[in-house]
C-alpha cells in the first residue's frame, strides 16, 4: 500500500521530483529519463511508468532552461524506438517458443492475431503510442503475430518520434503557462485521464457487444 501511495504522488508531483533530481545530480536527468522511457516501451511489467505526463513535465522543464529541448527530444526518441525494438523482439522469441514448444496457443488464434496486425499493424503500433499500458503491449503482440520486421521498424521509428516530439513539445510550448504551472497537477492528472479514455471506451464497447450478442 505504502509503495502504491509513493507511486500514485511520484505521478502527480513529477515536476518536483525531476527538479530536485536535477538539484543534485545535474545531467544524469538525461540518464534517468532515457531509463523510464526504455523500459516502459521496452518491458511488459514496466507499464505502470509515467510517459506520458513524463515527457509533458520534460518539455515544461526545458522551457526552464534546466534541460535541453533537442537534446530531450532526441535522446527519448531513442529511448523509445529501442525500446518497442526490444519488446517486439522478445514477443517473437516468446511467439516462437510458444508454438513450437507448447500448444497453450491455437492455430487458429494464432492464424487471427497474425491477420490482424497484417491488415492493421501499423496504425495500432503508432496509436499504441499515446495509450498506456497498450504502449507496452502493442510492440510485445506484435513480435508475437510476426509482423514483419521492417514493416514495424518503420511504424515503430515514426511512432515514436511523433509520441515524444508531440508531447514534449507541448510542454514546453504550455507547461509554464501560470495557469498550467499553477495547475500542473489537475494537468498531469488530465493528460493521465484522457489517454486512458480510449481503452475505457473500448472495454465499455466490448461488454456491450457481447451483452447484446448473449440476449440474441
Amino acid at each position: 500500500m505504502d509503495m502504491l501511495s509513493g507511486l500514485f504522488d511520484l505521478l502527480l508531483h513529477i515536476d518536483k521530483t525531476m527538479l530536485q533530481f536535477i538539484a543534485e545530480h545535474g545531467n544524469w536527468i538525461y540518464a534517468l529519463l532515457f531509463v523510464i522511457i526504455f523500459s516502459e516501451t521496452g518491458l511488459v511489467f514496466a507499464n505502470f511508468l509515467p510517459g506520458d505526463s513524463l515527457l509533458f513535465v520534460a518539455g515544461a522543464i526545458c522551457a526552464m532552461g534546466q534541460m535541453d529541448l533537442p537534446v530531450v527530444m532526441g535522446l527519448l526518441s531513442v529511448a523509445a524506438v529501442t525500446g518497442d525494438a526490444v519488446n517486439y523482439s522478445i514477443g517473437r522469441w516468446f511467439g516462437d517458443a510458444l508454438i513450437h514448444r507448447t500448444k497453450l496457443v491455437s492455430p487458429a488464434r494464432m492464424a487471427y492475431t497474425q491477420g490482424f496486425f497484417d491488415r492493421y499493424g501499423g496504425q495500432t503500433i503508432v496509436i499504441a503510442r499515446f495509450l498506456p499500458i497498450a504502449r507496452t503491449m502493442a510492440p510485445f503482440v506484435a513480435g508475437f503475430a510476426r509482423m514483419h520486421p521492417r514493416r514495424f521498424f518503420a511504424y515503430n521509428i515514426g511512432g515514436g518520434v511523433l509520441w515524444v516530439v508531440s508531447l514534449t513539445l507541448a510542454g514546453y510550448l504550455f507547461g509554464n503557462l501560470p495557469f498550467v504551472r499553477d495547475h500542473l497537477t489537475a494537468v498531469i492528472l488530465g493528460i493521465i485521464a484522457v489517454s486512458l479514455m480510449p481503452g475505457a471506451f473500448a472495454v465499455v464497447h466490448a461488454r456491450m457487444a457481447a451483452g447484446k450478442s448473449r440476449k440474441a
